[in-house]
C-alpha cells in the first residue's frame, strides 16, 4: 500500500528549495551568544561540506515539501556522517554509533537516510573523488540499511536492542589487512582519550582547587577576562553563580538511575566554563564542567543547551510537544543508540534554557574522511548504513514495515543516488550565496584563529 501511494522513486525529488538559505541560517542564529555567532559562520565557511554540516535547518525545511511512506519513527534528525563515531559503553566496549541527538523527533526515517547519503556525496566532493565514487557510496549505504533493515524485520525486538556494532566486531568481519590496521588504530587512539589524558591540557591548579584553562573563543569563563558574553546578557546578571550551578546540578541528578546518582555523590565540583563545540552548535550555550573524586580523578562533564528540533520546527507529527528540549535528546538517544553515556541525563538553566548532559570525553573517536580512500570510505558508508538501520529499528520497533517498504530490489538506492547528488548540488549553491552574504557584510563571519588573536597580549 504505502509503495503504491509513494513509490520508491519519488525519493528523488529535492523538495522545498525556493527560499533564502540565508534568512533560514539568520532563524537559526536567534538566541546564541550573539559574538560567537561570527564563528558559526566562519566554520560553515570552510567548505560545502562544513556548511552542510551546519545547516540542519535547511534541509529540514527541504525535505517538508518531500514525499515520504508515511511511516514515522524517532529519527536522529542529522544523520549526516561526522555525527557517527566511536565512544565508550559504560561496560568499556567500543563502540561505532551516532552520537549526536540535538535534532532528534519523531519524523519520517526517509530524513535520516536522505541527509546521510548527501553528506556523503558532499564528503566524495570535498576529496576530490570522481561522480561513481560517490555514487557508489550512495548505494552501498542505501543496499547496506535495507539488508540490515531486513534482518532486523526477522530478529525477536531484543535481539535487535542488545545488537552492538562494536569496533572488535568491525574488524573481525574485515577482510582487508590495511583496513584491520587502520581499524585498530582508531582503537588505540579512542583509548587514550579519557578524562585523565585531558586534565592537564584543560586545566591548572589555583591553590587546593583546579580550574579550566581559557583558551578563547573555544573555551572561557562567563566572568573573565576572556569572556565572549555582551555585558548586558542575562548571564553576567546572575549574582551568585554557585548556588546556579548546584541548583541545575541538582535537577540533573533526578534524571539519574539511582546508581548513578550515588556514584557521582563521590565527585566534588571544581569549574565550570563555556566551551565552543562542532559546526552547527557554535554560538548555543554549552558548557564544560569539571569534578573530581577522593582519589583526584577527574570527570568531565558537558552540559549543552537544546532548542526545538528543526525536524519538529517543518514536521509536525501527532502528539504532544516535548516538556523539555534536554529531555526530548536524552530520550531520543537512549532509544536509538546501542549504549548510551554512563551520565546522559537533562537539566534546566537559571533562565529556563533546555540542556543535557553527558560526559565531554570518553574514549570517543571521529574518523577523517580527508585521509580515507575510496574503499576505506566505501567500507565507513556501508557501517553507517547499517548504524542507522540498527538505530530506526530499536527506536522505532517498526524494522517489518521499513524493509517491506524498501523490498529486495534497487530501486530506493538508484532513487536516493538521484537525490544525494542533487541536494549536494543545492547545498553547494546554498554555499555560495551563504559566502556572497559573507563577503558583502549581511553575515559576519570569522575564523578561530582570528577570534583567538583579539585576545593575544
Amino acid at each position: 500500500m504505502a509503495r503504491r501511494e509513494v513509490p520508491r522513486g519519488a525519493h528523488a525529488a529535492v523538495g522545498n528549495v525556493d527560499r533564502d538559505p540565508v534568512e533560514l541560517l539568520e532563524l537559526s542564529s536567534h538566541g546564541r551568544i550573539r559574538r560567537l555567532v561570527p564563528l558559526r559562520y566562519g566554520r560553515m565557511l570552510a567548505s560545502p561540506f562544513a556548511f552542510f554540516r551546519g545547516s540542519a535547518i535547511l534541509q529540514a525545511h527541504d525535505l517538508a515539501g518531500t514525499p515520504h511512506a508515511g511511516i514515522l519513527i524517532p529519527i536522529c534528525g542529522d544523520a549526516h556522517l561526522a555525527n557517527f563515531g566511536g565512544f565508550a559503553t559504560p561496560e568499556r566496549t567500543l563502540l561505532l554509533d551516532i552520537n549526536d541527538f540535538d535534532e532528534t523527533s519523531t519524523g519520517p526515517w526517509e530524513w535520516d537516510l536522505k541527509r546521510l547519503t548527501t553528506s556523503f556525496v558532499l564528503a566524495a566532493r570535498q576529496t576530490r573523488r570522481k561522480r561513481g565514487v560517490a555514487d557508489d557510496l550512495v548505494h552501498a549505504l542505501v543496499r547496506t540499511y535495507q539488508s540490515r533493515m531486513r534482518a532486523y524485520a526477522e530478529s525477536g525486538i531484543l535481539d535487535t536492542w542488545y545488537d552492538l556494532v562494536t569496533f572488535e566486531r568491525l574488524l573481525a568481519e574485515e577482510p582487508s589487512p590495511e583496513i584491520q590496521k587502520r581499524i585498530r588504530r582508531g582503537m588505540e587512539r579512542a583509548a587514550d582519550r579519557t578524562h585523565e589524558a585531558l586534565l592537564p591540557k584543560l586545566t591548572r591548579r589555583e591553590g587546593d582547587r583546579l580550574t579550566i584553562l581559557d583558551a578563547p573563543p573555544a573555551v572561557f569563563h562567563a566572568l573573565g577576562s576572556s569572556t565572549l558574553f555582551d555585558a548586558d546578557d542575562e548571564v553576567m546578571r546572575i549574582q551568585d553563580r554557585e548556588a546556579v550551578i548546584q541548583a541545575s546540578f541538582r535537577e540533573y541528578l533526578g534524571t539519574l538511575a539511582p546508581d548513578r546518582r550515588r556514584l557521582l555523590l563521590h565527585f566534588v565540583h571544581q569549574d565550570t566554563a563555556f566551551k565552543v563545540v562542532g559546526v552547527g552548535s557554535v554560538g548555543t550555550r554549552c558548557l564544560v564542567q569539571l569534578l573530581m573524586d577522593g582519589q583526584g580523578k577527574p570527570l568531565f562533564l558537558q552540559i549543552k543547551e537544546a532548542s526545538v528540533s528543526v525536524v519538529a520546527r517543518y514536521f509536525k507529527a501527532p502528539g504532544p510537544k516535548p516538556s523539555h528540549e534536554g529531555r526530548r535528546v536524552v530520550e531520543g538517544q537512549r532509544l536509538m543508540q546501542a549504549a548510551s553515556d554512563l551520565f546522559l541525563g537533562w537539566t534546566t538553566g537559571p533562565f529556563g534554557q533546555h540542556f543535557h548532559v553527558r560526559q565531554l570525553r570518553d574514549m570517543k573517536y571521529s574518523v577523517q574522511v580527508e585521509l580515507m580512500d575510496a574503499e576505506l570510505m566505501e567500507r565507513y558508508a556501508r557501517t553507517c548504513g547499517w548504524v542507522l538501520a540498527r538505530a530506526h529499528a530499536k527506536g522505532s520497533g517498526r524494522a517489518a514495515e521499513i524493509a517491506a517498504y524498501l523490498g529486495r530490489s534497487d530501486r530506493m538506492a538508484d532513487a536516493l543516488v538521484d537525490y544525494a547528488n542533487a541536494y549536494a548540488d543545492q547545498a553547494e549553491r546554498d554555499h555560495d550565496r551563504f559566502a556572497a552574504a559573507c563577503r558583502s557584510g549581511r553575515l559576519e563571519a570569522r575564523t578561530d584563529e582570528d577570534m583567538a588573536a583579539d585576545f593575544r597580549v
